[in-house]
């Protein structure tokens, strides 16, 4: 079972209809986890949602509890969620990303996407990682082809994944595939 958690973001509703075609899919608010679906469910995903990672201490807690015991999704706000509590520092962009397609591309620490391949992204959010960013076992994996900010990265030691842009947006292209793959590692 997946558990989203929600951050009352307009795309939860679409996170949870992309992973429903993988898996049963549960959803609660961040300030109202059940902890019986919590402990039950096999992979965890933190949604988008508006503001910074310093505004939801409570979806901190549940990552630092459950990294390395469960799969871990972040998107956009989950994202950054994860990379905050890696010792990462998220900053405003100079340009502001809401309903924009970008090229990404992946790179050669991907373990799970093909090296050097490209495709387009819709992407949602005013925020981003600060780079250098190291933390044990993280690595970034797609940039942006224009920006070169960090669009995804893979922990797959824990199984820990995150994209800053949104595949379940029509706006990203193989969005499906990239869950299938991150689910079936």
């Amino acid at each position: 079972m997946i558990y989203v958690i929600d951050h009352k973001d307009s795309f939860t509703h679409n996170v949870i209809h992309q992973f429903s075609l993988f898996d049963k899919v549960e959803c609660d608010d961040f300030s109202q986890i059940n902890k019986s679906k919590l402990n039950k469910a096999t992979t965890l995903v933190f949604s988008p949602g508006p503001g910074s990672p310093r505004d939801y201490p409570l979806s901190s807690k549940i990552y630092n509890q459950f990294k390395g015991k469960k799969r871990i999704i972040g998107i956009c706000l989950g994202f950054q969620q994860i990379l905050f509590n890696e010792g990462g520092k998220i900053i405003e962009q100079n340009k502001i990303y809401h309903g924009f397609q970008s090229q990404v591309f992946v790179n050669e620490s991907s373990k799970l996407f093909s090296d050097g391949r490209k495709f387009k992204v819709g992407r949602y959010h005013s925020l981003k990682l600060d780079e250098p960013f190291n933390s044990k076992n993280f690595y970034i994996t797609m940039r942006c082809d224009i920006t070169n900010a960090a669009m995804s990265f893979e922990n797959n030691v824990d199984k820990i994944y995150g994209f800053q842009f949104h595949p379940e947006s029509f706006l990203t292209k193989n969005g499906n595939l990239l869950i299938k793959k991150i689910l079936s590692a």
